[in-house]
């Protein structure tokens, strides 16, 4: 009678182990969670991005890649792209949402019970091998009555994962519209700087012939070589500053070797005849915004683990021991087994440690997490109010660099040109009136610029992926252009 007890004893734990959950398959998948990643993204973006988990993966992205950008002038949909499928530190991103799908795969996956064997009195006269054996099997009792809790906050963490992902990619993809929109924009600037050096080059022969000739006095000829010389160092910072906003561009796509031979256009496209209102951005944003959603499942994981803490304020440890004890014994040439059942628990008893702190620390963990809330929902609404006023005003102030500025510094020209011919007006004088026609174009340049970073941070607004501020140009002496090649 005593042996039949065995198997009910040993499967005790057993028996609580076997009531955990099954492990859900989203867990287990080789890409856990980047399907869902791929399809918020591509749905704010229209763009594709891919996971590479194996060398022939990483190969036919890198030819993807090549045959998009090699040799040829990208737009800023295809660094965009680029960026999405190439970027390494996006990879990492995503690789992590696959650790947090192993974390969750862990805790839903029950601890496994401990065995342990003793032989006491080994080689003992008479008895032979052992006097007797002792078997025990240990589980914790808490791991499968807390299990449901902790998948619970595993799966909140996994959800967030996806989600921080998410923000990773839109937060790529704007930084690298940003920055093909200011590596345009330098080389236009650049291009703009180019043409006035070549007026001031102009300007600085003339002046220094008319010394020769005694037309010109030192003072003047001084003033014009100095205006040729500082346009030459904004020349020589703007090609700088071109350079190394392609080069931050190329480093956003994540491409070197031979891939680094692509080109930008000359100069961003034109404005557009005409902007519509955004409507309900502040609904939208809400409605969309990742880093919210983020801010979300922080609350309901703090939640979640304000709930486990409860349960187990007082006792954080339960342990179940069963398992038999069998000694022989020598008496008149006979050899006697006895068998005998063990049963033990095993917990702290709370003397010092009740579980306050812990639960204090909870509560606070939670407020913690509702007032990120409360301030990310402030912040997305203004973010999306700066947005669209930013969106409509910067269209506003190019239109009019465009429309009236540069016409009339266009105008003062020609009747410059006209004076001129008419012997009424100086050399001087018309080279002046060009200069300030270039500066008009370098700030109608800048201010279209502006526009087309206010335009993707509409995007970044209602999306998530962080809105950046115009830059507000060099205030240089002229505009921007560029050519192929850049």
């Amino acid at each position: 009678m005593r042996v039949s007890k065995l198997p009910v004893i040993f499967g005790i734990p057993l028996l609580l182990g076997a009531c955990a959950t099954a492990v859900p398959s989203a867990y287990t998948e080789p890409k856990a969670g980047f399907l869902n990643v791929s399809n918020q993204t591509s749905a704010a973006l229209g763009k594709r991005t891919a996971f590479a988990q194996t060398q022939a993966e990483n190969v036919a992205l890198t030819k993807e890649v090549r045959s998009m950008i090699h040799g040829k002038t990208i737009s800023a949909e295809t660094a965009v792209q680029v960026a999405l499928l190439n970027n390494k530190g996006l990879q990492a991103a995503y690789a992590n949402v696959g650790l947090s799908a192993a974390e969750a795969w862990q805790q839903a996956t029950p601890e496994n019970p401990v065995i342990s064997i003793g032989l006491i009195g080994i080689g003992a006269p008479e008895l032979g091998v052992y006097r007797s054996i002792e078997g025990l099997i240990r589980t914790n009792i808490l791991d499968a009555t807390t299990r449901k809790q902790r998948i619970a906050i595993a799966d909140a963490n996994f959800q967030g994962a996806q989600l921080e992902a998410v923000s990773d990619t839109l937060a790529l993809a704007n930084e690298t519209r940003m920055a093909w929109i200011e590596a345009v924009a330098a080389f236009e600037t650049a291009d703009y700087l180019k043409k006035a050096k070549a007026t001031s080059d102009a300007g600085s022969e003339l002046a220094l012939r008319l010394g020769e000739t005694g037309a010109l006095n030192k003072a003047g000829q001084a003033r014009e070589q100095a205006f040729n010389a500082e346009l030459a160092g904004q020349l020589a910072k703007a090609r700088l500053n071109a350079t190394l906003a392609k080069e931050r561009l190329t480093r956003l796509m994540g491409l070197w070797g031979s891939d680094v031979n692509y080109y930008v256009p000359d100069a961003l496209p034109a404005l557009p005849g005409s902007v519509g209102r955004v409507t309900s951005i502040e609904q939208k944003a809400l409605a969309n915004r990742v880093d919210l959603r983020v801010a979300k499942l922080g609350l309901e994981a703090q939640a979640r683990a304000f709930e486990l803490t409860d349960q187990t304020r007082i006792v954080s440890d339960l342990e179940l021991v069963a398992g038999v004890e069998s000694e022989r014994e020598r008496e008149d040439g006979n050899t006697e087994t006895e068998t005998l059942p063990q049963l033990e628990v095993e917990f702290a008893i709370p003397i010092y440690d009740t579980g306050k702190a812990r639960m204090r620390k909870a509560e606070l963990m939670y407020l913690q997490a509702a007032n990120v809330l409360a301030e990310r929902a402030v912040n997305v609404r203004s973010e999306a109010r700066s947005a669209e006023v930013a969106y409509h005003s910067s269209y506003k102030i190019a239109r009019h660099y465009r429309d009236v500025l540069v016409p009339l510094r266009a105008t003062v020209e020609e009747e410059g040109l006209l004076s001129y011919n008419g012997m009424i007006t100086n050399t001087f004088e018309l080279l002046t009136d060009v200069r300030q026609k270039l500066a008009a174009s370098l700030e109608a340049a800048n201010a279209k610029r502006d526009f087309y970073i206010a335009q993707a941070n509409i995007t970044a607004a209602i999306y998530g992926g962080g809105v950046a501020g115009g830059g507000d140009g060099e205030g240089a002496a002229v505009a921007a252009g560029g050519g192929p090649g850049h």
